[in-house]
């Protein structure tokens, strides 16, 4: 699948107060970042002949803020021998850096998992949309024909249309004596892999914009959303780690469930209120995802930090007083003290800890707790 980057796609601004600053990433920075870097001398974006992974291309990957940091620590020793090689000289970033580059890399990939056309393809007839919905505006159909959805460029218009017609949608499969179609994330993913590259969709240039959450928690509450989603069911709790993609499909999947009760029947709202309300919400867990700390614990002994991280003064303990800890905390002291931890590792004999991302989201959550 072809993926058009626009550098000034994506901005999110993060309300979570990190190393006692708020971070607004955005992923204009950010691409300027990648760019004065240095760090398309190895990786391409939408381009050919990089000797590193062109990341416009590779769509298999967990993008969220953990899975991020998860890859790029894991790839720190091939990064510092590249830059060795290329005698360049090594990049430092700071926290707020770290933030902008976040942006651009998930303004680029917002699909943690491969697509299939194919499978979307079967989907797209084994759901019945379809039945509703033509490929072309050649062909008459219900619903408008999909070359006109202006939803395939961008997940946030994605939802908001979805939301939108839910009510429309589900008058005219109860006409057609249709159950409401289940999706899953995967589901989602594939049919929009598949639309996305049919003949008169493929040059849509793909973006993602979540603007300043100013005015979404307002929003939150007068369209209802306040009013089912607290405590357990809090959005922060059922979102955590999870893509624009994998929230399009649990509202799709949801809509039945509200419209059975009218008190929670989804109140109408636009593109800009739709972009605030997930500005907001996605602000308070994008730079903070949730960890298991018990078992944080046993990943900072298993991979042996304590030997120079636990107070001895070879290196700085690491514990809540000197954080607080998050995803992009992680990256910006993996490129300050990156290869000076190499050299402290290979002298002790020990290979470069790597962590998944659900790994790293743990030991952020033991780093927050000690």
């Amino acid at each position: 699948m072809r993926v058009r980057i626009l550098a000034g796609a994506f901005a999110i601004v993060a309300s979570q107060i990190i190393s006692a600053a708020s971070f607004e990433a955005d992923s204009r920075r950010g691409a300027e970042i990648f760019r004065d870097q240095k760090c398309t001398v190895c990786h391409g974006v939408g381009t050919q002949g990089a000797s590193a992974p062109d990341l416009a291309r590779r769509l298999d990957r967990n993008y969220t803020p953990a899975g991020i940091a998860s890859l790029m620590w894991n790839h720190g020793p091939t990064m510092f021998s590249a830059i060795e090689k290329q005698k360049m000289e090594m990049p430092r970033l700071t926290e707020s850096q770290a933030a902008d580059l976040f942006a651009f890399f998930y303004s680029a990939h917002y699909f943690e998992k491969p697509g299939e056309a194919q499978r979307g393809k079967a989907l797209f007839a084994s759901k019945g949309c379809g039945g509703c919905h033509a490929l072309t505006a050649d062909t008459k159909s219900t619903g408008p024909p999909v070359s006109e959805w202006k939803s395939l460029a961008s997940p946030i218009t994605l939802i908001q249309a979805m939301w939108a017609h839910a009510g429309q949608m589900q008058q005219e499969m109860q006409a057609r004596h249709m159950a409401w179609p289940q999706l899953t994330s995967q589901d989602m993913t594939d049919l929009l892999v598949y639309l996305q590259n049919l003949p008169q969709t493929r040059n849509q240039e793909h973006s993602m914009t979540v603007p300043s959450p100013a005015g979404g928690e307002e929003l939150f509450r007068a369209k209802g959303c306040a009013g089912c989603h607290t405590n357990e069911r809090s959005f922060s709790n059922l979102i955590g780690d999870s893509t624009l993609t994998d929230v399009a499909a649990a509202m799709w999947s949801h809509a039945p469930l509200m419209m059975k009760d009218p008190s929670r029947a989804p109140k109408p709202v636009n593109i800009d209120e739709m972009r605030s309300i997930i500005s907001y919400v996605w602000a308070q867990q994008f730079f903070s995802p949730k960890g298991d700390a018990a078992k944080g614990q046993r990943i900072f002994e298993s991979q042996k930090c304590a030997s120079c991280h636990g107070g001895t003064g070879k290196a700085p303990q690491l514990s809540r007083e000197t954080g607080p800890f998050s995803p992009v905390r992680m990256v910006s002291v993996l490129w300050s003290h990156g290869p000076a931890m190499e050299r402290q590792i290979g002298e002790h004999k020990m290979k470069w800890p790597t962590l998944s991302p659900t790994e790293m989201s743990n030991l952020i959550a033991y780093l927050n707790s000690r």
